[in-house]
């Protein structure tokens, strides 16, 4: 797998754009062509991805604090444009868009890093997913308990694969189990960063919501 990863290995960079194209393919789907299931099992793969890549991020960042305040003002900045394209209504507090799953997921591996035993870490863990359950924020408890997973799991790479794998098929219906395939890119990642394009990645979730709002709103 070392040899692999040398030769065709992915940087966290290439991997940010499998799971954005994942991700817009999943969208278009669901707002634009509700009945075509393609897109759907296509855009399983986005999450398990984003969720690897939050974890990685985490471990690296010289300011965890400033990458929380980064997620949450995200999470805000996109409400609209989530609220917009899948419920058309400008504020809508049924469901919260993935950001808020990502800042939940943050807040709970730096309390995981602090926690003592593991009595502490798994109240945590169960705080944590509660909170995403009554805030109702995309993926809920089950994103966050992937974010623990891989968190928990970061170091052994066939484990963590297995688990991710497990959940996919585990969690969120008889969809999700093609999110299983994000295992793959997952175990080509080499370790680097590659390019730098940390706000427009950002930046494109709420963009690309507000783009295909105004296509569905064209094709009424």
């Amino acid at each position: 797998m070392e040899w692999i990863r040398n030769k065709i290995g992915l940087t966290s960079f290439q991997l940010k754009c499998i799971a954005i194209i994942s991700m817009v393919i999943d969208h278009t789907g669901a707002i634009l062509y509700p009945d075509e299931m393609i897109f759907r099992y296509i855009g399983r793969i986005a999450f398990p991805i984003f969720c690897f890549l939050l974890v990685e991020g985490f471990c690296h960042t010289g300011n965890v604090y400033r990458y929380m305040r980064r997620m949450l003002v995200f999470a805000f900045v996109s409400e609209i444009p989530y609220d917009l394209a899948f419920q058309g209504r400008i504020l809508e507090f049924g469901h919260q868009n993935v950001f808020f799953t990502l800042f939940l997921g943050v807040i709970l591996m730096w309390a995981l890093q602090r926690a003592g035993e593991w009595p502490e870490k798994a109240a945590e863990i169960v705080l944590v997913m509660w909170i995403a359950g009554i805030l109702k924020t995309d993926y809920s408890y089950t994103g966050i308990l992937l974010i623990a997973v891989f968190y928990l799991l970061r170091d052994g790479l066939w484990i963590k694969l297995a688990a991710g794998t497990a959940w996919c098929f585990i969690w969120n219906g008889f969809v999700q189990k093609y999110g299983a395939l994000a295992m793959i890119p997952v175990a080509l990642y080499n370790g680097e960063r590659g390019r730098s394009m940390k706000y427009f990645f950002y930046a494109f979730y709420p963009l690309h919501l507000l783009i295909l709002y105004g296509i569905s709103r064209w094709m009424i």
